[in-house]
């Protein structure tokens, strides 16, 4: 059932919308902006009739758009129409394009009433399609990788999904650890090239003296040590995608081989005369800024252009902090199916910690730091004692009672009681030095109990005997 809310002083203009609008819906009707947005954060709400009258904002700048966005927060779909009088038409037709959908000018029509939420519901309903056919672009097994609440990431993919299937050139620019090699990928798996190979070169990994060698191929005698013909890359990529991570580090002679590849598609192996053509497609990675390097002389600005045709900046994992919960449990999940655990969560004090950490190394650092964790862990959740203890000198909370709000009510407080049980046993444990019977007495709990709780929070009374 669609939510129409109507934002008017005027009683009698609110009521003729309000017996226009039918079918199985809902009309709220508010006479004020306080009213009305409190409406909106309450419930969804699917299209809004808004008086201009109502606006308090006016010593706000660009009120026209902090407005809409006031009523966008809950409901990023929520049609907006402007209701005004005809000597208030330039404002409307200024909130119009702010994002409002349309406006009616009194006196108000019924019919004009009708038509407006026509063209609203068809409006939704193209959206809705275009969002579905979004979706089934991305191929299934990538979809948990795609999950983002943050809109910089969600910029990226639409990036990615316009230029894909294109033969555009991409250069992929962003801080050690952004994940540029999943993109790059990414890239590939959706282009029309995804039946062909993707090789990937890090160009940062391979001296300046075999580089030319490793992606161009030579011949047999060529140099020292060549005692037969070898394929490049390039040639083994065919029609495919070739991935040149930290392009930034190759050769100025690596550099005027791979301008040819770029301009005419030609290239020739080390110590060969005879021309090879590619048609492989290719994708840059840099984590230097090319166009400084260009400026000091240390990358020709001929290539840096010709591989610049279609950027894309991968945002820092700090600029992307709403995204922490589901890339937790997207580690959670890899490291079950590769060590065959099965811990399902972390615990609150660690979800803090991951939120407030700097993360000078981006994603892969958040990855490798669980992993570690993961491998020493011996209870169910990730628990602070398998992180470093430096991790946690940006958890500022850490002396009071985590509690992850991300959680449901009960699994919340399971976790607090799980925490609370897991030290109270730790320190029984400490002062009975290891002594079940005695630990038990103490407890008040009887000995098949307490080893019950032993084997759940994973703890052994040897630890504690000395």
């Amino acid at each position: 059932m669609k939510t129409f809310l109507v934002v008017s002083p005027q009683k009698e203009a609110a009521g003729l919308i309000k017996s226009s609008i039918h079918g199985d819906c809902n009309v709220l009707i508010a006479v004020n902006i306080n009213d009305a947005l409190q409406f909106s954060s309450s419930q969804r709400i699917d299209v809004v009739f808004l008086d201009l009258d109502v606006l308090q904002f006016k010593s706000i700048k660009n009120v026209y758009t902090h407005t809409i966005n006031l009523f966008r927060k809950s409901n990023h779909r929520v049609g907006i129409v402007i209701l005004t009088g005809k000597e208030a038409i330039r404002e409307a037709v200024m909130m119009v394009k702010a994002g409002a959908n349309d406006y009616l000018s009194y006196p108000i029509d019924r019919t004009e009433i009708s038509l407006v939420v026509e063209s609203l519901n068809e409006s939704l309903t193209q959206d809705l399609e275009l969002d579905y056919l979004r979706d089934r672009f991305w191929k299934t097994e990538w979809l948990d990788l795609l999950k983002t609440r943050a809109e910089c990431m969600r910029n990226v993919y639409k990036k990615i999904q316009a230029v894909a299937a294109t033969r555009a050139t991409v250069m992929l620019i962003g801080e050690t650890g952004t994940g540029k090699s999943m993109l790059a990928r990414l890239l590939h798996l959706h282009s029309n090239r995804c039946d062909d190979p993707f090789v990937s070169v890090h160009c940062g990994a391979i001296p300046d003296t075999l580089l030319e060698s490793e992606l161009f191929g030579h011949e047999k005698g060529a140099f020292t040590g060549a005692v037969h013909m070898k394929m490049g890359k390039f040639e083994i990529a065919r029609k495919g995608t070739i991935f040149l991570d930290e392009i930034g580090t190759i050769s100025p002679a690596a550099q005027v081989k791979l301008l040819q590849v770029l301009q005419d598609g030609t290239y020739s192996r080390v110590g060969g005369e005879v021309e090879l053509k590619t048609d492989a497609r290719i994708i840059a990675a840099s984590n230097s800024n090319l166009s400084d390097m260009c400026q000091q002389g240390n990358f020709r600005k001929d290539l840096y252009y010709r591989l610049n045709v279609f950027p894309v900046e991968l945002p820092t994992l700090q600029e992307r902090r709403e995204d922490i919960p589901a890339l937790i449990d997207q580690f959670l999940k890899k490291l079950n199916a590769m060590y065959g655990k099965n811990i399902h969560s972390v615990h609150p004090q660690v979800s803090r910690a991951l939120q407030n950490y700097h993360w000078p190394g981006n994603i892969r650092e958040m990855e490798n730091l669980m992993e570690r964790a993961y491998i020493l862990e011996s209870t169910s959740i990730l628990t602070p004692e398998n992180f470093p203890n430096e991790f946690f000198e940006y958890d500022s909370e850490s002396a009071i009672l985590p509690i992850d709000t991300y959680l449901p009510l009960a699994e919340a407080r399971q976790l607090v009681v799980e925490d609370f049980e897991r030290h109270y046993l730790k320190e029984l444990f400490s002062r009975s030095k290891g002594k079940v019977s005695l630990a038990a007495k103490e407890a008040r709990i009887s000995t098949r109990q307490l080893n019950k709780l032993m084997v759940k929070h994973g703890i052994r009374k040897e630890a504690f005997k000395n």
